[in-house]
């Protein structure tokens, strides 16, 4: 959508009104809803919604949307983050050797999918380079060891606010975020290669191709201090039989990982994505 707008993502106890309440706010300031959607979750009692409105003729200006809102959404027990559909979020890409999410994260945002300037690429390899090089961005090869791990990932927690980033996408990124910093960095969506909660961590096509799946899959998620535990975005499988070897099972799973992180990249950046209870609601 070409025209300005304001998103709510909205998160609170449920009770008789809200949607009323939530509805009067934005048309009481002059705003026109152009996107209203919520789902209640009956067993954690939790109400959730995301409404987008246009800002062209809102009474409110920017800053102080924030603060007239919380004059409703706090007496409610509500969390909410509000976003704005410019300017354009900043997006890091991390990789390692693997090229084919990171190849068609780029074709995508030069096709125009994605609503983000890719401002940098950072990798622990400096074998991506060429294809950074190709598209003009700026590519840091920030090598990680054992021994200079958190050294190294302070180094990238600063160039990351060097460039301002709003969101860390892990292409293919084969390492583990230390505990220690994965919450001091921007949101970060993982790419893993296995229909989650099956089969985490490494080499999960050779642990399904051993144990004789019938579908194999690759999960988008948020990144948290718990390995592959993080909130899922995205999800998707396909189908593989006896005949399929670990290689089949590899390449068919790439078609996989590059389709599910880009749905949940594009999710992300339309905020469509609410996470709560380390769960997802996703308005799509």
């Amino acid at each position: 959508m070409s025209q300005a707008t304001a998103t709510l993502l909205i998160s609170c106890p449920d009770q008789r009104g809200l949607v009323a309440r939530i509805a009067n706010f934005i048309d009481a300031n002059g705003g026109n809803i152009v996107h209203a959607d919520q789902h209640l979750d009956f067993e954690a009692n939790r109400f959730l919604s995301r409404v987008e409105w246009q800002l062209d003729g809102f009474n409110l200006p920017r800053e102080l949307i924030d603060p007239a809102f919380a004059a409703i959404a706090r007496p409610l027990g509500a969390t909410w983050q509000l976003h704005f559909s410019h300017p354009v979020p900043r997006i890091a890409i991390w990789v390692s050797k693997q090229d084919h999410c990171l190849l068609d994260l780029l074709w995508r945002h030069r096709a125009g999918e994605l609503p983000a300037e890719i401002v940098a690429i950072v990798s622990n390899h400096p074998d991506l380079k060429p294809i950074a090089d190709q598209f003009n961005i700026d590519y840091h090869h920030i090598a990680i060891a054992k021994d200079n791990k958190l050294e190294q990932e302070k180094a990238q927690l600063d160039l990351m606010a060097q460039y301002r980033v709003d969101l860390i996408v892990l292409a293919k990124y084969m390492q583990i975020l230390s505990a220690d910093h994965v919450n001091t960095f921007p949101p970060t969506i993982n790419i893993h290669h296995s229909f989650l909660p099956a089969f985490p961590g490494a080499k999960p096509y050779h642990r399904a191709h051993k144990r004789g799946v019938k579908v194999i899959g690759a999960t988008a998620h948020y990144v948290t201090a718990d390995l592959d535990e993080g909130p899922i975005i995205e999800q998707d499988v396909s189908r593989v039989s006896h005949r399929d070897t670990v290689e089949d099972l590899i390449r068919k799973g790439k078609d996989l990982e590059r389709i599910v992180l880009a749905r949940a990249v594009r999710l992300h950046l339309q905020h469509r994505v609410l996470a709560y209870d380390n769960r997802t609601v996703v308005f799509a």
